[in-house]
């Protein structure tokens, strides 16, 4: 009889996962000069801090792979930034870039990343603040990698509605619309240590953060922001609460554009906080699986509406620059998380998940770059705002991102 022992040290385990988190604040100083993003109606400078910003991250190893979700308090991760931050996680911290997931909360309350210099965008300095405490926050949660256990669990909440209205004129535009599709899903990714002890909870729910309307004049994250703390509240120190955006792109809170009032967003934080809190509680978790990534760019043809007031009557498209879409896709375990760079209507976030062939899928949008609104096909049947400012020609959004993250899975 041959005997063969095999012996691991602590940790190393192939395919025991280890994970860490770290919180970073990102709130501007008072006096910074930065108007609040997410409005055309207003370049409004903010005039007060409501609630602080954060960048939040998750790190995650199985002793093979080591990868990242981040989560930034802001309105969109732009291209550029997506490259330099995936670039300088990987020169300095040693994750590479296909295994990032570099995400906004999407929050109309956080401060503009660009400004315009002789009719082209430029950078705010702002964005080098939100690029390096995404880099630091990294590295502080791979210095605290310990053994973890990680499970995936499904809430609801109806704090959000289809806002592509139909008004009385028979157009449509921004209002409440009951009767759309909407997903009422709250997805919750669970990590904990080994003595039950919370780690990070990445919470996925499909809305625009845009409860503060565009008469706020102040500085906050909004639902996003107020459900993070809340969570992270009832959990307790050092717990990280990691909000992500379902396929938002349609979809707005039931209770939203308030002027002053902050404290609807607080209850609205609450309520999605007791789901995400309730469905931790019911979460069984497993210390092993493997993490893997892998990230590709698709690309469609480009539109662009003929210049005019909207909405309006009558809207002519042109051609435009093609689109380029970038997809990822993150496997922890028997989780999926799957990234998409732009604001994706809710009928193909419904579709990825009902055709995914792993049971625990989330949609991740404003994902490692923006794309802009990404319809699906039918969508185009009627002009919204969605479809008016969406640079993707019909016939190629809802294809390239279903078809485009499926055979990425099966590949996997």
């Amino acid at each position: 009889m041959v005997c063969i022992f095999l012996f691991w040290t602590t940790g190393e385990l192939l395919g025991a996962i280890r994970a860490g988190a770290a919180r970073i604040e990102i709130t501007p100083p008072k006096d910074a000069r930065l108007a609040i993003a997410g409005y055309e109606e207003s370049s409004q400078i903010y005039e007060g801090i409501h609630d602080p910003l954060y960048v939040r991250a998750l790190v995650v190893d199985d002793g093979r792979e080591r990868a990242a979700i981040v989560t930034c308090e802001i309105l969109y991760i732009t291209n550029e930034m997506w490259e330099a931050t995936s670039r300088r996680v990987s020169e300095q911290v040693g994750i590479r870039p296909q295994n990032l997931m570099l995400t906004a909360v999407h929050t109309h309350g956080a401060p503009k990343l660009d400004s315009n210099v002789d009719g082209k965008p430029v950078l705010t300095a702002y964005v080098g603040t939100v690029e390096d405490a995404a880099v630091e926050a990294i590295r502080q949660a791979s210095g605290k990698l310990k053994p973890a256990r990680t499970g995936f669990g499904v809430g609801k909440a109806n704090l959000n509605i289809n806002r592509r209205a139909r008004f009385a004129d028979g157009g449509y535009w921004l209002g409440f619309n009951p009767e759309g599709p909407s997903d009422k899903s709250v997805g919750v990714f669970a990590v904990e240590d080994y003595s039950s002890r919370p780690i990070a909870v990445l919470i996925n729910y499909a809305v625009h953060g845009v409860m503060m309307g565009w008469r706020n004049h102040q500085i906050t994250a909004d639902l996003p922001g107020a459900t993070s703390r809340f969570v992270e509240q009832q959990l307790g120190d050092p717990a990280v609460a990691l909000w992500t955006s379902g396929a938002a792109g349609d979809q707005n809170p039931i209770w939203n554009d308030l002027d002053t009032d902050y404290d609807p967003v607080a209850a609205f934080g609450r309520i999605l906080g007791e789901e995400v809190v309730k469905v931790l509680r019911s979460i069984r978790t497993s210390e092993r699986g493997s993490i893997r990534a892998t990230q590709r760019v698709v690309t469609c043809p480009g539109q662009q509406v003929a210049p005019g007031p909207l909405p309006r009557a009558h809207y002519e498209f042109g051609d435009a620059d093609p689109v380029h879409i970038r997809l990822s896709l993150l496997m922890i375990g028997h989780t999926t998380l799957a990234g998409v760079s732009g604001e994706v209507l809710t009928r193909i976030g419904q579709r990825l998940k009902n055709e995914s062939p792993f049971a625990h899928t989330l949609v991740l949008t404003l994902c490692n770059g923006y794309s802009g609104y990404l319809p699906d096909d039918d969508a185009y049947q009627q002009i919204s705002y969605e479809i008016a400012t969406s640079h993707v020609k019909r016939g190629c959004a809802e294809g390239a991102i279903v078809d485009g993250l499926m055979d990425m899975m099966d590949r996997e």
